[in-house]
């Protein structure tokens, strides 16, 4: 096992310690770090959304970077612009917040479609065009998009092409009664979720320890057996009869990926039906697309992708 994997199995165990009821949700986030794939957020404001990013960048000793999508936000106050400097009669170039390593995109969906793109094709090519310059960006880039499930009024609700190139699709939900006590413990003892509290959280791994342990994630071996069970999941989803779009080429890929990270997290250097299971969910919930008459009769999205894997034959 890697010399990482300690590392990261401890950074998993202080989140969990920082934010708490949220096991599953910091399992899954840790699960598109390694794979290097960028992440959308659902849930309710005051979940502990951006708190979570936030967090996980601090510890991992990343550069972090917030912007607040609203409507008149333009592609260059995302991706920056070059500035004319009178003193010196040049152009500047002022690097927007996209030059960072973990990005955090608030509410996505609250910004015009051509910002959107500029953000998306940032996160596709990893890096920037100016002014027919072409700029890399850092070699973590990682972006953690919200939205709310709730409001629609004056949103821009991301297209499937879009929403097909974010790895996953978390949903944040309310925390049990017990973690809620522990969150209202955790600010009585003096723990508010300010800037300041968060600078304080010691450091547990480095960019460098996430980029090699993300290179020990494709050294996973996946056997002939297992990637055929994929492909009959992604098959089963193009033809199942409530559904009118099913998983793309670039889901099954996303979906080996993510496996191999799971089994890697368990400590295992091989995956199984079950890791090809943990994340068909989050992988699947926003590339899928049920029929009308499938969303009338009140399907939910996650269930249908369990009917999908229960449909399809486990490898011995």
């Amino acid at each position: 096992m890697s010399e990482t994997y300690p590392i990261l199995i401890h950074l998993g165990e202080k989140l969990n310690r920082v934010i708490v009821g949220q096991s599953q949700l910091i399992q899954q986030l840790l699960v598109g770090l390694l794979s290097g794939g960028h992440i959308i957020l659902e849930g309710v404001p005051g979940t502990g959304k951006t708190l979570l990013v936030k967090v996980l960048a601090q510890l991992i000793q990343a550069d972090f970077h917030r912007v607040q999508l609203t409507p008149d936000v333009l592609p260059s106050d995302i991706t920056g612009t070059n500035i004319f400097d009178l003193n010196n009669r040049n152009f500047t170039l002022k690097k927007g917040p996209v030059f960072t390593e973990v990005l955090l995109a608030d509410e996505i969906n609250r910004t015009p479609p051509k910002t959107q793109a500029a953000l998306l094709e940032a996160m596709e090519e990893m890096q920037v065009t100016l002014d027919g310059e072409s700029l890399p960006l850092p070699d973590l880039f990682w972006v953690i998009a919200t939205q709310n499930p709730l409001e629609f009024e004056g949103t821009y609700p991301l297209p499937e092409a879009q929403l097909d190139r974010f790895l996953f699709k978390l949903v944040v939900d309310y925390p049990d009664q017990t973690a809620e006590k522990q969150m209202l413990l955790n600010r009585q003892a003096g723990f508010a979720a300010r800037r300041s509290d968060i600078n304080s959280l010691q450091p547990i791994a480095t960019v460098t320890d996430i980029l090699e342990a993300r290179q020990a994630v494709k050294a996973v071996k996946v056997s002939e057996s297992i990637i055929d069970y994929l492909l009959a999941l992604v098959r089963t989803s193009r033809q199942y009869p409530d559904l009118a779009l099913g998983a793309s080429p670039r889901a099954a890929g996303a979906w080996l990926q993510t496996s191999q990270a799971v089994a890697w997290l368990e400590g295992r250097d091989f995956v199984t039906p079950d890791d090809i299971k943990a994340v068909a969910s989050p992988l699947l919930r926003h590339r899928l697309i049920l029929k009308p008459e499938a969303m009338l009769d009140g399907l939910q999205m996650d269930a249908v992708i369990a009917a999908v894997v229960n449909q399809v034959a486990v490898p011995r």
